[in-house]
C-alpha cells in the first residue's frame, strides 16, 4: 500500500492541497470539524476536475459518434478476415487512419479522472489510519477524523469493524446504513446514464456489435460499483456519487441539445427545432443555424428526421439556407424541396393537369362493316327519308327487293352471322 501510495504521491499533494483551501471557506460558513465542510470540499473537488475535463469530454462524444459511424466497416473487415487475425488488426488500423478516430479518445475522461480517484482514495484512508499526508498536518488530521456525514465518518468503510468504527466516534449500524444508501444511488445513476444513451441518443437505423456492448455495460457498471463501493471509505463514496451524478446531468444536456444523428433524441429535437423556427420565423441562435447547416449540407444524405424537418419549413412557407438562416419564402411551398421531392403545390398542379381522352371502343358490327368513325366525328345518315327519295325510285326498289331471295341471309352476314345458307339443326332425340 506504501508503495502504491508513494507512486500518487506526485498527485496527493495538489489534490489535498485543493481540499484544504475548499475546507477553509466551508469552515468558516458550516464549522471547521463539520461533516458539511469536508463533504462539501470533496463535492467541490469533484466539480473543479469535471469542468477542466470538459474538453476531453467534448472530444469523447466525437470519437464515440465516429465509431458508431465506422461500426458497419468494422463489421464488414471482421467478417473477411475472421481466420487472419493480424490481417483483421491491421485493416483495422488502416481504417483508423483513414477515418481519423482513435478507439482510446472514448476513454479519455475515464482515464484523465482516474488519477484524482486514486489520490482522493490515498488521502481519506491516511486520514483513517491517523497519518499525515500531503499538506493535511495534525490538526487537519484531528478535524476530519472527527468530521461526520449522516453519523458516518469520511474515513470509515462498509467492511470495517465495529472497534475500528468506535475508534472514529461512529456506530457501525450508521456506518452501513449510510454506505449501503450511497451504494445504490451510485449504481442506480450509473444505470440511469447508460440507459438513457442506449435508447435515446443510438442510431436506430445502424444495427452493430457496438450497441450490444454498450448495452451489456448497462449491467455490468452498476454491478461493479456494488462489489467494490463496499471497500471505499465514506469520502470516497462521496467523490463517486458526486461525479456519477455530474456524468448524468451531462449526458441529459447533451442528449437534449446536441443528439446523435438517427436517434429519437434526435427526432424530438428537431421537432422542438422545427417549432421554434417556424413561430418565429427564423434560427433564433448560433446553435440552431449550425444544425440547420449541417441539415442542408446533407443533401439526398438526410435521414428521415432531417427530411421530415425541412419539409416541414416547407410546408410552412419557410426556405432553409446553406448557411444555417431560414428565410420567409412564398412560393416555397410551390418550389421543389431541398431534398428533390415535390411539394403540395407541384402534386396540386400535377392532379389538376387534364386528362388524355382516350378513343371509344368500337362494336363488332362497326369493326366489320367498316363504317367505324373516330370519336367526336358525326356518321352521315345514309338513308333517305321518304320525303327526300324520289318518287320514280320506289318500284324499283320494291322490284329488286322481291327479285333477290337471299337479301335476308345477306343482311344477317353483314350484321355479324355466318355467310351462305345455314346447316339445318339435328332433331332432339327423345
Amino acid at each position: 500500500m506504501d508503495t502504491i501510495a508513494s507512486f500518487f504521491s506526485f498527485i496527493t499533494t495538489p489534490v489535498s492541497w485543493v481540499i484544504v483551501q475548499f475546507h477553509s471557506v466551508y469552515g468558516t460558513i458550516f464549522g471547521p470539524d463539520t461533516g458539511w465542510a469536508w463533504g462539501l470540499s470533496i463535492v467541490s473537488l469533484v466539480v473543479l476536475i469535471r469542468i477542466c475535463l470538459i474538453p476531453l469530454f467534448v472530444k469523447q462524444i466525437k470519437a464515440t459518434r465516429a465509431m458508431q459511424t465506422l461500426q458497419p466497416e468494422m463489421k464488414k473487415i471482421q467478417e473477411r478476415y475472421k481466420n487472419d487475425k493480424q490481417r483483421q488488426s491491421e485493416e483495422m488500423m488502416k481504417l483508423y487512419k483513414e477515418s481519423g478516430t482513435n478507439p482510446l479518445s472514448s476513454c479519455l475522461p475515464i482515464l484523465a479522472q482516474s488519477p484524482f480517484f486514486f489520490a482522493l482514495y490515498h488521502v481519506l484512508n491516511a486520514i483513517a489510519t491517523g497519518k499525515t499526508i500531503g499538506v493535511i498536518n495534525e490538526s487537519l488530521l484531528a478535524s476530519a477524523r472527527n468530521a461526520h456525514i449522516f453519523g458516518a465518518p469520511l474515513a470509515a468503510k462498509f467492511t470495517d469493524s465495529a472497534d475500528k468504527v468506535a475508534s472514529l466516534n461512529a456506530s457501525i449500524t450508521d456506518v452501513r446504513v449510510v454506505t449501503a444508501v450511497m451504494i445504490v444511488l451510485m449504481s442506480a445513476s450509473q444505470f440511469y446514464t447508460q440507459r438513457q444513451l442506449m435508447t435515446k441518443n443510438v442510431d436506430t437505423t445502424v444495427k452493430t456489435p457496438f450497441m450490444q456492448q454498450q448495452k451489456m455495460l448497462m449491467y455490468v457498471f452498476p454491478v461493479m460499483f456494488a462489489v467494490f463501493g463496499i471497500n471505499f471509505p465514506v469520502g470516497v463514496l462521496v467523490y463517486w456519487l458526486t461525479t456519477n451524478v455530474w456524468t448524468m446531468g451531462q449526458q441529459m444536456y447533451v442528449i437534449h441539445n446536441n443528439p446523435t444523428p438517427g436517434s429519437k433524441a434526435q427526432a424530438a429535437y428537431l421537432e422542438r427545432l422545427h417549432k421554434h423556427v417556424t413561430h418565429h420565423g427564423k434560427a433564433r441562435n448560433r446553435r440552431e443555424r449550425a444544425i440547420v447547416k449541417a441539415i442542408v449540407a446533407k443533401g439526398r444524405d438526410r435521414n428521415e428526421f432531417e427530411r421530415k424537418f425541412v419539409n416541414g419549413l416547407n410546408k410552412a412557407g419557410l426556405a432553409a439556407q446553406a448557411d444555417g438562416t431560414v428565410v420567409k419564402s412564398e412560393g416555397a411551398a410551390a418550389a421543389q424541396a431541398t431534398d428533390g421531392t415535390a411539394t403540395s403545390a407541384t402534386a396540386t398542379a400535377t392532379a389538376t393537369a387534364p386528362r388524355r381522352q382516350q378513343p371509344k371502343r368500337q362494336t363488332k358490327a362497326q369493326r366489320q362493316s367498316g363504317t367505324a368513325k373516330p370519336a367526336g366525328e358525326t356518321t352521315p345518315s345514309t338513308s333517305l327519308s321518304k320525303a327526300d327519295q324520289p318518287q320514280g325510285d320506289e318500284p324499283a326498289a320494291a322490284e329488286q327487293a322481291s327479285a333477290k331471295p337471299g337479301n335476308s341471309t345477306r343482311s344477317r352476314a353483314q350484321s355479324g352471322q355466318r355467310k351462305g345458307p345455314q346447316r339445318p339443326k339435328s332433331p332432339s332425340k327423345k
